[in-house]
């Protein structure tokens, strides 16, 4: 098919992923970038024979131009080659999957340039979703989910009217210490926390799911995405991961999206939609997945959820804050820094402690992060792991 993409967060889980689905479906690949991962974004340039790539870590974008010399790719640098890179002229759509608020910035440059976003990076709308949202209706953009939840609620929702929509379910597979209790918690290690029973996932997002703040942030990107409060949105645990989401209607109502627990499936589809092309993806076997179970959150053993609601209601710059303080929290703890059962403890301490501005421009969305984050680092300094 005739379409041009970036891919911002190339060499992670989603952008290698994407790249796949970007050969299934003989897509052109004019940008990619990285973080620091050189080894694999050089594989990647080498195939895909993009016109620019971008390395935000500067001394490793040196490495990589000495390693591409020749090939006529260019290789930049910083927040400047990756907003670069969500720019470039004749590219349709830029598939946004930078890990955390780092993919803020050159997502904004994106939509500002006219692009369509395939968005995997739910931490831009949780703490800018007013601006972007803005933005996308300014530039008459199109932002197409690509987490496998907002996909599947993007698809229940086609053909039908916003006022008809009584709640969105939001499932979760809670992650490897479903059923545990607080006290379990205390002791488990980071290789517990990062084996995920049904996804492949890059680190944070793994520690997210397993916390159940993963499933918070998409609550906030849900209420972005889709226009619906808080109290319109529910989540419930599905252990298998088959119902990628539901929408129910004020009928009585109930639609689903089910698959095998595959982002290719989402990923193309932001690419190709409202067509669908096939693939040789995997295929969901109702007969092997036959049973399918839900269960409540339990939101006093893991917090995270319901702080992230909280975040919500309260708007403004509370969910940047909140999104901050996950982030450095979730660092600590793969460095062994912290307890599991700290993560949402630290968190809830600046959330309390910060002063909500409710109508932010960029700078205070930034700054908010930025204070966040030295916020945490004064209270871990406090805290015996």
């Amino acid at each position: 098919m005739a379409k041009r993409i970036s891919i911002l967060g190339s060499t992670g889980s989603i952008g290698i992923q994407a790249l796949e689905a970007a050969r299934n479906l003989n897509i052109e690949v004019l940008g990619i970038s990285a973080n620091s991962n050189i080894d694999i974004l050089e594989k990647q340039a080498l195939e895909f024979k993009p016109r620019l790539v971008a390395v935000a870590d500067r001394e490793a974008a040196l490495q990589l131009k000495l390693r591409l010399a020749g090939t006529g790719i260019s290789v930049l640098q910083g927040i400047e080659g990756l907003k670069a890179v969500a720019s470039i002229d004749d590219v349709d759509t830029v598939i946004s999957s930078i890990v955390g608020i780092a993919g803020l910035v050159p997502t904004l440059e994106a939509i500002r340039n006219g692009k369509d976003i395939a968005l995997a990076n739910k931490e831009t709308l949780v703490t800018a979703g007013s601006i972007v949202m803005s933005e996308a209706k300014k530039h008459n953009v199109r932002i197409l989910p690509v987490d496998s939840e907002h996909s599947a609620i993007f698809q229940c929702l086609a053909g039908n009217e916003k006022q008809d929509v009584e709640r969105i379910i939001l499932t979760a597979s809670g992650g490897p210490f479903r059923g545990m209790k607080l006290h379990e918690l205390k002791k488990v290690t980071v290789a517990q926390a990062l084996k995920h029973p049904n996804w492949k996932m890059g680190n944070k997002i793994t520690i997210d799911s397993a916390t159940l703040m993963n499933k918070g942030l998409e609550v906030i990107e849900a209420s972005w995405l889709f226009g619906m409060p808080a109290k319109k949105i529910k989540v419930l645990i599905h252990p298998q991961s088959i119902i990628h989401s539901m929408v129910e209607y004020v009928d009585g109502s109930v639609m689903a999206q089910l698959g095998s627990p595959d982002m290719r499936i989402p990923i193309q589809l932001a690419l190709t939609f409202p067509r669908r092309y096939p693939n040789n993806f995997s295929r969901l076997d109702l007969l092997i997945s036959n049973r399918l179970t839900f269960e409540e959150p339990d939101t006093g053993t893991f917090r995270c959820l319901e702080l992230a609601y909280i975040a919500l209601k309260e708007g403004g710059t509370m969910p940047a804050a909140m999104n901050a303080a996950n982030e450095v929290a979730v660092s600590l703890f793969l460095d062994n820094k912290i307890r599991f059962t700290q993560i949402p403890d630290i968190i809830e301490h600046v959330m309390e402690r910060h002063t909500v501005c409710k109508n932010p421009c960029l700078e205070d969305i930034l700054e908010t992060d930025a204070r966040s984050r030295e916020l945490v680092k004064e209270i871990t300094d406090k805290v015996k792991v």
